[in-house]
Formats: C-alpha cells, sequence, structure tokens
C-alpha cells in the first residue's frame, strides 16, 4: 500500500522549487480558495494545479484522493440542497407525487452554485497543499518555515504530525488485516464499513498516544528543550519560484479587479 502526504523522490520543477516559494503559492492558493465566490475561477485554479502536477508526473497522487473528494463533493452538494432554498427551482429530490402533491426539497440553483463552489474549494486547497507535501523533503520544509520566523516549537510539531499521516495509515492497515487474519467478519456494504471502525480506532488511537509519549521522552533525553535556534540555511530563489509566485499573485490581482471575490 503506498503512502499518502510522503515525499516522493524525484527532479520535477516542483521538486526543485524553493520552498518558501511553494508555502507563498500554496498560501496564495488557499487564500483565493477561501476569499472568492465564483465557481469558474475556482475550477481554473483546480485546472492549473492539475496542470502541473501533469507536467510534474504526480497526477496520480492527486487522483488517488479523487474518491474521497467526490464523497465529500456530493455530501456538501446535498446539504446545501437541503439547508438553501436561494434561486430558482430546477427539480425536487422527491418527486411531485410521491409523499406530497408540490415535492418536497426542492433543488434551487443557488444551492447547487454553492455547493459547487465549496467543493472546488478542497480540491484546490487539498491539492495545493499535497503537491507541496510530497515534493518537499521535511528537512527543506523545516528550513523555510524557520526562514519566514516560525517558532521552532510549531515548525516541529508541524513536520511530526506531517510524519504521522502515513505512519497512522500504515498502522491502521496492519491491524486491519490482523483482524481479518483473526477471523473477524464485519460484513460488507456501508454497514459493514461502520462496524469496522470501532474495532480499527481503538488500537490505533492507543498505539497513536504510546508513539507520542515515546517520541516526548525521546525529544527530552536528547535535549531539545534546552536547544533555543536552530542553524537556518539559505534558501535560493530560481526562475520557476518567481513564475509560480507571480501566476497565483497575478491571478489574485485579477480576482479582485474583476469583482469576482
Amino acid at each position: 500500500m503506498k503512502e499518502i502526504m510522503q515525499y516522493i523522490n524525484g527532479d520535477s520543477f516542483l521538486h526543485s522549487m524553493n520552498p518558501i516559494s511553494k508555502i507563498a503559492a500554496v498560501a496564495g492558493v488557499i487564500i483565493l480558495s477561501v476569499f472568492t465566490t465564483n465557481s469558474m475561477v475556482l475550477a481554473l485554479m483546480v485546472l492549473g494545479i492539475l496542470l502541473a502536477s501533469l507536467k510534474a508526473g504526480l497526477q496520480q497522487e492527486l487522483l488517488r484522493q479523487l474518491k474521497l473528494l467526490v464523497f465529500l463533493s456530493v455530501s456538501l452538494i446535498l446539504l446545501t440542497v437541503l439547508t438553501m432554498k436561494s434561486g430558482a427551482t430546477l427539480g425536487y429530490l422527491i418527486p411531485p407525487g410521491v409523499f406530497t402533491a408540490s415535492g418536497s426539497f426542492p433543488v434551487t440553483t443557488g444551492a447547487l452554485d454553492f455547493g459547487v463552489v465549496l467543493s472546488l474549494r478542497f480540491f484546490a486547497m487539498l491539492f495545493s497543499f499535497q503537491l507541496l507535501v510530497v515534493t518537499t523533503r521535511p528537512s527543506e520544509l523545516m528550513k523555510a518555515l524557520l526562514a519566514i520566523h516560525i517558532p521552532v516549537d510549531y515548525v516541529l510539531m508541524f513536520v511530526i504530525a506531517l510524519r504521522f499521516i502515513p505512519s497512522l495509515q500504515v498502522e491502521g492497515q496492519r491491524i486491519h488485516e490482523a483482524q481479518l487474519a483473526r477471523g473477524y467478519n464485519p460484513g460488507k456494504g456501508l454497514g459493514g464499513k461502520v462496524r469496522s471502525v470501532k474495532p480499527l480506532l481503538v488500537p490505533l488511537v492507543a498505539n497513536s498516544l504510546g508513539r507520542t509519549q515515546v517520541l516526548g521522552l525521546t525529544m527530552d533525553m536528547r535535549g531539545y528543550r534546552s536547544r533555543h535556534s536552530v542553524e537556518k540555511d539559505r534558501l535560493v530563489w530560481n526562475k520557476i519560484d518567481f513564475a509560480a509566485v507571480g501566476c497565483v499573485a497575478l491571478t489574485g490581482i485579477g480576482v479582485v479587479l474583476t469583482g469576482l471575490i
């Protein structure tokens, strides 16, 4: 099983970029995603991220999250349809004549548009952040965060949290396989998946808490708390860095000037 949110060694243009420029570009994408409510702008941002991943040969890493994002998108659109009634009515979730003569739960244009906007926001933010993580070594990411004056305690927590994601994934898969080997059968379908969550989460959380305790003791033994600073190496910018940050900045300026926020 391939780990998620794990650095992938390569020589693409994304790998050669300065980690500070990648952080700036991702921050710009997240800010634009949050403030713009135009679905076309968000769709173009997602398309641009996909093209960048295709150029770098990392499209499979993004497509692996597609099932989760599609499920999230359908859930968000359904939620907005059930809670928003703005705009013209396109139809009903429960057609007329089934329970009521006029139909139930109208599907409006305003609800669909807002649901699509929310979905595209998650696509843009998750895809851009994933490209940052899989193309940046943890050591380089730490140097970049320290270079922009993030406190070393928060930098360490962030890097350790990123490393815990693939570790928890592998640990959860091992626990699941061990339960299957012992004859545990939660059943098939949605009900089986729901029943399999509890016996998976309990040992996973217990193992994670034990691992964090060992990590804390290890840090104390190595004298981490007595350190007041960490050596910061100089990070060099290249043409690709300026192009990436400039592209995101120009997109933001264009969105503001055209009033698409």
